[in-house]
């Protein structure tokens, strides 16, 4: 049960993700001056602030199992680390695959725009990372950089790329818990979890 200080909390997290995703369309083109309001409010009312995603594979163990897992993801209409603070270094993320259009991978964010990037192979020059770009690790470091599929093998990626910030894995009815994000991140999405967090639902979802 979600306490009276969490919901307000939730409220309030609800509000700016309506007006920030209805902003947006109209920036797109996508809606008229007059119809910004009535999509706010039908955001709010209607709408969820997270959503489910499949993910399998070895690359992010044991955060996730390697036979796959359920998550919820919370929604992130823009990937902001600085101005907002919506996703920070440390977060496990949920991205389009900068290799595959049609494909999105979850990896934790490593570094963002400003970070001085050095290799262990003394061949490869240190640089620093442009603006609106990241760097994206897997959490399995027995997995050499081919087989992680991480930004060791495709580079830097435009922090457009990211589309949501893992908050909870569920890999069977029985293992299942919070995934570890930035300490910030975690704060600002307990909220989220207690009024969203349906973990019957998950386990309904879930793929053997």
């Amino acid at each position: 049960m979600a306490s009276l200080s969490n919901w307000f909390r939730y409220i309030a997290h609800k509000l700016e993700y309506s007006i920030t995703t209805s902003l947006m369309s109209y920036n797109r083109g996508q809606i008229t001056n007059r119809e910004v309001g009535d999509l706010i409010w039908k955001n709010f009312f209607q709408g969820k602030l997270t959503y489910l995603h499949w993910n399998k594979g070895a690359e992010m163990a044991p955060t996730i199992g390697e036979q796959g897992g359920t998550l919820l993801v919370r929604k992130l209409p823009t990937a902001d680390p600085f101005f907002m603070r919506r996703v920070l270094v440390g977060d496990v993320v949920v991205m389009k695959d900068p290799e595959k259009s049609d494909n999105y991978l979850v990896r934790r964010l490593a570094a963002v725009e400003g970070y001085e990037m050095s290799s262990t192979d003394e061949k490869d020059e240190p640089f620093v990372l442009e603006k609106d770009k990241c760097w994206v690790l897997s959490d399995n470091e027995t997995l050499k950089p081919k087989e992680a599929n991480d930004s060791r093998t495709f580079g830097p990626v435009p922090m457009s790329n990211i589309v949501g910030r893992v908050l909870y894995c569920l890999r069977n009815a029985v293992d299942h818990g919070r995934v570890q994000n930035s300490h910030f991140s975690m704060q600002k999405d307990t909220p989220v979890l207690e009024i969203e967090l349906d973990v019957d639902e998950m386990a309904r979802r879930h793929k053997t």
